[in-house]
C-alpha cells in the first residue's frame, strides 16, 4: 500500500547509518558533562551500587545528564508507541489527548514534584536497588524481575518490524532481528552514554517529521474549518463517544509512569535534583507539544481517509497520500526514530537489570563481585533482553495487548512498595513488603490469564489491574509500622 522513491529508500537506510555513527562515536565522549555537575549521594559517594564508578559511568553515563540532554532523552523514549497513537487518534479523535496525553502529565508532574529530587539523592541506580535497599535483597531480586517484564522491547520490536515491512518488503522474523541488532550493537559498546546521544538525534527528527506532515495537509487542505467539515462531530469533542469509566481507566494506566524505569534512570543519571526535577517539567511541555501534532495528524488522517480497515497504518497511509518523494521519507524516519527511542532506552534498562540487578546482586551477596563485572553481564542482559523481545512480539503479535499485558501484571507488584519507600514518614516492614509486591503481581497475573483464556471476560467484570492493586495496598496496610506526613 505504500509506495517509495529511491530518495526515500536512500535518506531511510542513511537515518540508521548515521544512528549507528552517533552510538559508537559518543562511547568515548561525554553525555552532556559539564565538570563538578556531579551531586554527591547520601555519604558522600558518587559510586553505584556495585561500589563501581566504570559501572555508573556504563549504566548512568556518570551521572552527568544536563538539563537538555535530560530533557531530549526523557521525552523521546516517551514515545514508542507511535503507530498506537495513530490508531488512537484517527478512531477517538482529540479524546485520544484526554486518555493518552492528560494522564500522563498528571503523573508525570507527580513525579517531578515528589520523586524526581529524590531518586537522584538516593545515589542508587535502579529501582530495584531502592526496594533492597528498604526491604532486603530478596525484594530486589523480585523487583528486578517486574522490572525486566515490565520494560520488554517487544512492542517497539513489533512496531520497528511493521514499519520495515512497509519499507523493505521483509518478513516479520527477519525484520525484527535487524531492528534489534541496530541498538543492540551500539548500546553494548557505549552503554547509556550512546543511548542518550542517539536520543538527542531521534527528538529532533521525529519533532521535524510531524512538524512535516501537519505542515503539508494544513497547507493542501486547509485548518480548522477543514477538519469540522470532514470529520464525525464525536472526533472533535474530548470524549470521543466513550464513557467516563473507560477513560478513567487510562488513569489508571497512567499509573504506568510512576513506577516507569525510564524515568527513575534518568533522573539517577541527572547532574543533581533540580536538573532531574526541571528536566520533567520542561519534558511535559513537549510532550503536549507532540501530542497536538500527533492528534492533529490523526485527526487529517480520519478527514482525508474516512474510511480504513487498519487505523494502524493511518499516519503511513496519510503519507502516501499527502508527502511528496523526500518529504515522505523524513517523515519515515521521524516514525523510525520515535520508536527507535524507546526501544533502544527499553532494552537498555532490561541489560541493566540484568547486569546490575539479577546477576549483579547475587554476586554481591555472595561476596563474589569483581571489577567490569556488572559492565558484562549488562551486555549480556541486553542480548536478554533483545531474545524475549523478539520472542514475545512473534507469540503476541499486538502492541495494544503486550502494553495491557505488561502493565496490568506488574505494576501492582511494583507501586505501593516503591511509592513507600521513597516517603521518609512511611515504614513499610520488609516481609510485607515483599508479600505485597508478590500477591500484586501474581493475582493480577492470574486475573489476566484467566481472561485470556475466556475470550477476554474476567472475574466480576473488574480489568486485572484492579485486584492487584487492592491486595497490595492491603497487605501494604497491614505491615505499616508507622506513618508520619
Amino acid at each position: 500500500m505504500i509506495s517509495f522513491a529511491p530518495i526515500d529508500i536512500v535518506l531511510i537506510i542513511l537515518y540508521f547509518a548515521i544512528i549507528l555513527w552517533i552510538g559508537f562515536r559518543s562511547r568515548s565522549e561525554t553525555a552532556g558533562t559539564e565538570p563538578g555537575g556531579s551531586e554527591k549521594a547520601a555519604g558522600g559517594s558518587e559510586k553505584s551500587a556495585s561500589g563501581s564508578e566504570t559501572a555508573a559511568d556504563f549504566l548512568l553515563a556518570g551521572r552527568t545528564l544536563t538539563l537538555p540532554m535530560f530533557v531530549a532523552s526523557l521525552v523521546s523514549t516517551w514515545y514508542g508507541g507511535i503507530l498506537g497513537t495513530g490508531e488512537f487518534s484517527y478512531t477517538y479523535g482529540v479524546a485520544s489527548w484526554v486518555m493518552f496525553g492528560a494522564p500522563y502529565y498528571l503523573f508525570a508532574l507527580l513525579f517531578a514534584f515528589f520523586l524526581a529530587g529524590r531518586v537522584r539523592a538516593s545515589g542508587l541506580v535502579t529501582i530495584p536497588d531502592k526496594l533492597a535497599q528498604h526491604y532486603g535483597q530478596p525484594a530486589g531480586l523480585l523487583g528486578a524481575l517486574l522490572v525486566f517484564l515490565l520494560v520488554t522491547p517487544a512492542p517497539y520490536l513489533l512496531m520497528l518490524g511493521v514499519l520495515a515491512q512497509l519499507i523493505f518488503g521483509l518478513p516479520l522474523p527477519l525484520a525484527l532481528l535487524l531492528t534489534a541488532l541496530v541498538s543492540l550493537i551500539y548500546l553494548a559498546k557505549g552503554g547509556f552514554r550512546s543511548n542518550v546521544a542517539v536520543n538527542l538525534a531521534e527528538f529532533m527528527l521525529m519533532f521535524a517529521g510531524f512538524i512535516l506532515i501537519v505542515g503539508f495537509a494544513f497547507f493542501r487542505f486547509g485548518g480548522l474549518s477543514f477538519l469540522k467539515a470532514n470529520l464525525p462531530a464525536v472526533n472533535l469533542t474530548w470524549h470521543g463517544g466513550n464513557t467516563p469509566q473507560y477513560i478513567l481507566v487510562w488513569y489508571f494506566i497512567g499509573l504506568w509512569t510512576l513506577v516507569d524505569p525510564g524515568f527513575h534512570q534518568r533522573c539517577a543519571a541527572a547532574r543533581d535534583s533540580a536538573t532531574a526535577r526541571r528536566g520533567i517539567l520542561v519534558s511535559i511541555l513537549f510532550w503536549m507539544l507532540f501530542d497536538f501534532l500527533t492528534t492533529t495528524t490523526g485527526l487529517y488522517a480520519r478527514a482525508v481517509l474516512p474510511v480504513l480497515e487498519s487505523p494502524i497504518f493511518s499516519y503511513p497511509l496519510l503519507a502516501e497520500r499527502l508527502l511528496p518523494a523526500a518529504a515522505k521519507g523524513l517523515f519515515f524516519i521521524g516514525l523510525l526514530a520515535t520508536v527507535m527511542s524507546t526501544l533502544s532506552s527499553y532494552v537498555f534498562i532490561g541489560g541493566m537489570t540484568i547486569g546490575n540487578d539479577v546477576a549483579g546482586r547475587i554476586l554481591r551477596m555472595r561476596g563474589k563481585e569483581e571489577r567490569g563485572a556488572a559492565e558484562r553481564w549488562t551486555r549480556i542482559g541486553l542480548l536478554l533482553a533483545s531474545i524475549y523481545g523478539i520472542v514475545l512480539a512473534l507469540t503476541l503479535p499486538s502492541v495494544v495487548r503486550i502494553w495491557y499485558a505488561v502493565g496490568s501484571a506488574c505494576i501492582p507488584g511494583l507501586l505501593l512498595p516503591l511509592m513507600a519507600s521513597y516517603w521518609p514518614g512511611i515504614v513499610l516492614r520488609p516481609r510485607f513488603a515483599l508479600a505485597a509486591m508478590l500477591g500484586g503481581w501474581l493475582l493480577s497475573m492470574s486475573w489476566l490469564m484467566w481472561g485470556m483464556a475466556h475470550g477476554g471476560s474476567y472475574w466480576w467484570g473488574l480489568e486485572p489491574m484492579y485486584p492487584g492493586l487492592l491486595l497490595s495496598l492491603l497487605i501494604g496496610m497491614a505491615g505499616i509500622r508507622r506513618v508520619r506526613l
